[in-house]
């Protein structure tokens, strides 16, 4: 399969899937598709993403040496927010490497402060953090502060108020 190719070929679930399936748990062919992600148009970056998500819902180990280059891409301020939703999506249900820690941290509570940014980073930033605060009890407090904040100041959907519930619940 060209990787790239198929990735334009048709943008759908039934194409992400078939994708995600031909790469598996295959270490060269992941890795062919994080070059892609990582250095390619914008267009395949979007595509890429997705396929990253469907493939770590099953091997989520394979993402493990990519971490930081995946960092550093979604803190790009031109990258496309499917990189970012998909690459917080896959961290809030990965047990993250500890010196990945501060970097995510930063990152998630930039994205869960921004109310320009979409729900779904926002929600998922909030669960990593949750997840981060077992490992760092101090952070509790603050994350906690955020999160009401953000419920009593901002205008939000009903699924941040869910996981903001959720969280809160979690944090208390």
């Amino acid at each position: 399969m060209n990787l790239r190719e198929q990735i334009l070929s048709e943008h759908s679930k039934s194409n992400a899937v078939l994708i995600a399936d031909w790469i598996g748990n295959n270490p060269q062919r992941f890795g062919a598709l994080m070059q892609l992600l990582l250095k390619d148009e914008q267009k395949v970056v979007q595509r890429s993403a997705w396929v990253l998500s469907l493939v770590t819902d099953k091997n989520s180990e394979l993402i493990t040496p990519y971490i930081e280059d995946m960092l550093a891409l979604s803190a790009r301020a031109n990258v496309h927010v499917a990189v970012r939703r998909n690459l917080t999506r896959i961290l809030h249900k990965f047990p993250i490497p500890q010196n990945q820690h501060e970097a995510i941290m930063n990152l998630c509570f930039k994205w869960l402060m921004n109310p320009k940014e979409t729900v779904a980073v926002r929600c998922f930033s909030m669960e990593i953090l949750c997840n981060l605060s077992h490992t760092y009890p101090e952070l509790k407090n603050e994350l906690i502060h955020i999160i009401k904040d953000a419920l009593e100041h901002q205008v939000v959907s009903a699924g941040f108020i869910a996981t903001a519930k959720r969280s809160l619940k979690s944090l208390e």
